[in-house]
């Protein structure tokens, strides 16, 4: 144990919003079986993380106070705990640190991470780059894969342009999918740019849609929430849909994703990424000392891919 050696971190110690984040300074945590410590380069913000901030998943997940927000992250290893064949001090690392319950988040200056939810970073991603990635991109890859199109089969995505639909639209693609994705109209040439076909969302987006799919769409990937309606009327005979934000597609026959972490699609993810077939997207970049800033951007909605905090700056 370190005795004396400490760390600065972005703790929460009751719910609400990202005023409640303090920058603490806590004990620094040592690495146990499974798992290593990492002095974190960059960690990246999610809606999930000031949802649960919020108090809005302590039904699902238990928070720990003082509990330090975040999961994705991208840094350095430091220290391995025991039993660890998979890194040494000195990798380079990324993943999702989700784990069933909140305490150690990845907004602070070390962490600790379980080997079973990491991978090595490639060097031709930046920690930022990286950071960005694991939660979102894991989400796309997974809920893709579960629709279970083939070459050629057409995929709606709602907010096509967020964190998760981007990578969403770019692995679809590169599959030979025809993606329609809905999004406001200043993101339609970013869309085209990846493949896909745009539709803007709200009022007339069903007819939109038709008109480039007159017979219906095989897959529906919802990412946005509040859509199932208007997708079970796109849908054609036997199509799949999933919702990361609405489980009321279960009435449909549908699926209501929960992001599963683990190290095989944290590496195929990154490279994926590092081959240029995904390309991470980073609508802005805070230093460590303006996280609740960074929080509170992304809760005011309209970002265009994601929101990533450089610990180093």
């Amino acid at each position: 144990m370190r005795l004396g050696v400490g760390m600065k971190t972005w703790t929460y110690s009751a719910f609400g919003g990202p005023d409640n984040l303090e920058l603490t300074h806590q004990d620094l945590p040592e690495p146990g079986p499974g798992t290593v410590r990492i002095k974190v380069r960059a960690a990246a913000v999610n809606p999930v993380d000031w949802k649960i901030m919020a108090g809005g998943l302590s039904d699902v997940l238990p928070v720990l106070f003082p509990a330090t927000i975040g999961w994705d992250v991208a840094g350095v290893v430091d220290a391995v705990g025991y039993g660890v064949q998979e890194f040494a001090v000195g990798d380079e690392i990324l993943a999702d640190n989700m784990q069933d319950f909140v305490s150690r988040g990845s907004m602070a200056e070390y962490t600790i991470v379980p080997v079973r939810v990491a991978a090595k970073k490639p060097q031709a991603l930046s920690f930022v780059e990286a950071a960005s990635l694991p939660l979102a991109g894991q989400t796309a890859l997974q809920g893709v894969d579960h629709l279970g199109l083939s070459k050629g089969d057409t995929l709606l995505i709602h907010n096509a342009s967020g964190g998760v639909g981007r990578v969403a639209v770019q692995y679809a693609v590169h599959q030979g999918i025809r993606v329609i994705g809905s999004a406001s109209e200043s993101n339609h040439d970013a869309l085209r740019a990846m493949g896909a076909e745009p539709v803007s969302y709200g009022d007339g987006l069903a007819d939109a849609v038709r008109a480039l799919a007159p017979d219906g769409v095989d897959g529906v990937y919802d990412a946005v929430g509040g859509v199932t309606d208007v997708s079970a009327a796109l849908m054609a005979t036997g199509a799949s849909i999933i919702s990361i934000a609405d489980p009321s597609v279960i009435a449909l026959g549908g699926t209501w994703l929960w992001v599963n972490p683990n190290s095989a699609d944290t590496a195929r993810l990154a490279d994926l990424a590092a081959q240029g077939i995904i390309t991470p997207h980073i609508d802005k970049i805070f230093s460590f000392d303006q996280v609740p800033a960074a929080y509170q951007h992304n809760m005011d909605g309209h970002t265009r891919g994601k929101v990533v905090v450089d610990v180093t700056a």
